[in-house]
């Protein structure tokens, strides 16, 4: 077996990826999108056609043009997400606004539209994850669509204290972004990088894998946001990664057969956490005192806004 063929009898490869060709070339089990990952391939001429029938819906939905142009949005993620299914066996994650990421409330009821949107194709819940920032407001919105049975995944994880909160919400899935951490602890630390056990990204993910396993959490861990090859094979045996097509490439030309690194035995072994419960008082301070995790969670709810204002202009114009 090749690289990426074994890194599949360990762990659940998830293309991410909004490129529906893609995805229908690699035969993951799951595929995984953003505003990013829509954007880029919203400019694609291939896709028009989901823009026209966006708009065409926007227009049927909505009475004044912002209402138009939200029905619009969310029907240009599902579609995407529509097209994605019918050639993968899994699930697709698609993400709620990202200006939602504060209100609790409004996240819910996008999250729910969304849901609505799928079933009237002929996809129910079990095949969608809805994605959400890691907010406490966002890490709330989690856990009661769980609770009406709607599946999460948590994106924008870049600390122990969201993991830990994701978990007593009972979400699906936790999206650790391993990439961007690496990012910031590179700059900070004026390094050009790590050895791959002591990559920031791969630490945290694993930390998190550890202390769920230890105390039987249900929720998933799939690593995400990877900057190299290392990075994945240093956290093969994790629940779910989703990785970009670039390095599923690579781990196809790798000759070597991946070994686990991870396994639910290794992480009784090295969780060296003790089982919490955190109120939103603790939940803010723990954020507030990783700098990293702050600053990267800022910066990705920013960068994913602004690709959907990109986004929107482009619906807008055809709105109008």
């Amino acid at each position: 077996m090749n690289g990426l063929q074994s890194l599949q009898t360990l762990t659940t490869v998830v293309a991410d990826t909004g490129d529906i060709e893609a995805v229908a070339a690699y035969k993951p089990q799951d595929a995984t999108t953003n505003p990013s990952l829509i954007l880029a391939a919203a400019t694609d001429e291939r896709y028009q056609h989901l823009i026209d029938d966006a708009v065409a819906y926007g227009r049927q939905h909505g009475s004044e043009q912002q209402e138009q142009l939200e029905w619009a949005m969310d029907r240009l993620f599902v579609l995407f997400g529509c097209e994605i299914l019918k050639v993968i066996d899994g699930r697709v994650s698609t993400e709620v606004d990202a200006r939602l990421s504060f209100d609790t409330e409004a996240t819910v009821a996008r999250a729910r539209r969304i849901i609505d949107m799928y079933e009237a194709e002929g996809f129910g819940k079990d095949r969608v994850l809805i994605k959400i920032a890691s907010t406490w407001e966002g890490l709330q919105a989690g856990g009661e669509l769980e609770r009406d049975g709607i599946h999460c995944n948590m994106t924008l994880m870049f600390s122990f204290a969201q993991a830990q909160v994701a978990a007593q919400n009972q979400v699906t899935l936790i999206s650790p972004f391993v990439g961007r951490i690496l990012d910031w602890h590179k700059k900070a630390d004026g390094v050009d990088g790590y050895l791959p056990d002591a990559d920031p990204g791969v630490c945290s993910v694993r930390r998190i894998y550890a202390y769920y396993k230890k105390y039987g959490i249900d929720t998933q861990v799939m690593g995400a946001s990877f900057r190299n090859v290392d990075e994945i094979k240093a956290l093969a045996g994790c629940d779910l990664l989703t990785i970009a097509p670039k390095f599923l490439d690579a781990l196809a030309l790798c000759k070597k057969p991946l070994q686990a690194k991870l396994t639910p035995e290794w992480a009784v072994a090295n969780c060296d956490d003790p089982a919490e419960q955190l109120t939103e008082a603790e939940f803010r301070w723990r954020l507030n005192q990783s700098a990293m995790a702050t600053e990267k969670l800022a910066e990705g709810i920013r960068a994913f806004a602004a690709d959907t204002e990109i986004l929107e202009s482009t619906v807008r114009r055809q709105l109008t």
